[in-house]
């Protein structure tokens, strides 16, 4: 895909990741960029910005509701007729294991899984009935691999990349094309403060740097996006030899215990 004169709609376009790709998708000629977001603050501020480079629009969701994500899609519709491109993109990180509270668990499945959900019903039926549509979610190297210090978000990042593979598999002859975001440490407001813990061993990169990436990915239409190249290479020894793989990750984890702890009792 082409961003040159395309609709495209972004999730959590107020900061970070979803901000550096409303601002590239700009910068390649969109015809439409619309904004979403909880922060109105920071859709505001991303729409000013984008602003003399393309249509750009704000629009307040909170990818959890359902009904908010669909309004989200209703409205681009009713202004511009159809969605090229929708970037599922906001997504949260909770440190803990298994005894992360029940609530903490539904708000990063409702997040980080049934937001890539809610969209797909939203804007599927206008794209299949075009015979073409683009949807690319954010997911992690840790939907691939794991995350030592987060059960929750290591398994939500593998939920949504099992249902990012579903949906190539089942609409990919229909038009519908399927991209998923897999980085590991990116400088956003989710590692700030830090160096990245784990996920930054292999660097941490900018979010600009990401949206080098993805416009590099969209071109080829690949499904996955790994801005860290490094991360195919793990997952070729993870398939290669599981139980070697495993025994590496609990020395990471040895290694990184106390970090991922601090992060957990900081978040509670």
């Amino acid at each position: 895909m082409q961003i040159e004169d395309k609709v495209v709609v972004v999730t959590g376009g107020a900061s970070g990741i979803g901000k550096a790709l409303c601002e590239r998708f700009a910068i390649e000629g969109a015809g439409a960029v619309i904004v979403s977001d909880i922060d109105q603050s920071g859709i505001d501020a991303t729409v000013k910005d984008i602003s003399s480079k393309t249509t750009a629009v704000g629009i307040i969701c909170d990818v959890a509701k359902e009904e908010e994500i669909e309004n989200l899609a209703n409205n681009t519709l009713e202004q511009f007729g159809h969605i090229d491109l929708f970037c599922s993109n906001a997504g949260i990180f909770t440190a803990g294991g298994e005894t992360v509270s029940t609530g903490n668990w539904q708000r990063i499945w409702e997040i980080n899984v049934m937001s890539h959900v809610f969209a797909a019903r939203s804007v599927l039926p206008s794209m299949l009935e075009r015979g073409q549509g683009y949807l690319l979610n954010t997911s992690s190297a840790a939907g691939l691999l794991n995350q030592v210090g987060s059960a929750p978000y290591s398994t939500t990042k593998h939920a949504a990349i099992g249902f990012a593979e579903w949906l190539s598999i089942t609409y990919g002859n229909r038009g519908i094309k399927v991209s998923v975001l897999c980085p590991q440490a990116v400088r956003t407001n989710m590692t700030a403060g830090g160096d990245g813990g784990v996920a930054g061993l292999d660097g941490m990169l900018e979010p600009e740097q990401l949206a080098d990436t993805v416009i590099e990915t969209l071109n080829e239409e690949r499904f996955l996006v790994l801005p860290h190249p490094e991360v195919l290479t793990y997952m070729r020894r993870k398939t290669d030899d599981y139980d070697r793989w495993l025994g590496g990750m609990r020395r990471l984890h040895e290694r990184f215990a106390k970090v991922y702890k601090q992060r957990e009792i900081s978040s509670d």
